[in-house]
Order: structure tokens, then sequence, then C-alpha cells
């Protein structure tokens, strides 16, 4: 007597997509709505306008000058005496480094001028005023 055994069909399981596929596009959304919202935050400041400004991509040391006159080297207080030496390590040797004054549109040219002269002095290669864009 021989015996055969008869196989059973397995049980197909499958996972419901649609619950995750509704979670993933959620995610989704969240995302793209929150990015459009980021503010850069730091000292406020009411940048000069321009037609002709463009958008800076690279890292750079920025430069702060409020409407008073007080600088700030990257969101930190800093006097016009140890500009000069805190720059100087900054940059290194890296003379390609970029430095960016963004200085109050209300501030007197005087004190923007001088930033500007302590930044050169220590070394900046490349140094730029930060504008906004249209009038």
């Amino acid at each position: 007597m021989a015996l055969t055994f008869k196989k059973r069909e397995r049980y197909q399981i499958q996972a419901p997509l649609t619950s995750l596929i509704d979670i993933v596009f959620m995610l989704l959304i969240y995302f793209l709505l929150t990015t459009n919202f980021m503010v850069d935050e730091g000292i406020k400041i009411k940048l000069p306008q321009a037609k002709a400004s463009a958008p800076q991509v690279q890292k750079e040391i920025t430069i702060y000058v409020d409407e008073s006159g007080q600088a700030y080297l990257m969101d930190k207080p800093v006097g016009l005496d140890q500009l000069f030496s805190r720059l100087k390590e900054m940059i290194g040797k890296d003379q390609n480094r970029l430095v960016v004054v963004k200085s109050d549109r209300r501030v007197i040219l005087n004190k923007a001028v001088k930033v500007m002269d302590i930044a050169k002095a220590a070394g900046a290669g490349r140094l730029c005023l930060a504008t906004e864009k249209g009038f």
C-alpha cells in the first residue's frame, strides 16, 4: 500500500500596504511644509537692498553689525579690538575663505567699513557685504 500525500496550498500572507502608503505620504507632506518655513535665526538686522545680490552657498565666516555698531562674530558679541585676533585664528591658512559682513542698513557707514578693514587685515582673501534682493 503506497501512501500518497496531498500537498496543501500555503496561505499567501500579504501585509496591508494602504495604511503604510498613507503614513509615508503624510510624512512627505509634513517635511515639505516644514522646510519652507525654516528661518535663519541670528542677530536682528535689516540688510541694505540691492538688485544684483546673489545667494551664497559656501560655508563662510559671518560678522554682524547691528544698528548701534556692535559687532557679532558668528552670533557672539565681540569688541572691535578682539575681532582681529578671533578672525585671524578662524581664517588660519585658508586665504580663500569668504568673510561676509551683514550690517544693519541704519548703521553708520564708518562702523561697517571699520569691520571690513579689520577682516581684510586679518587675512580675508574674499570679503563681501550682504544685501537683500530687491527694492
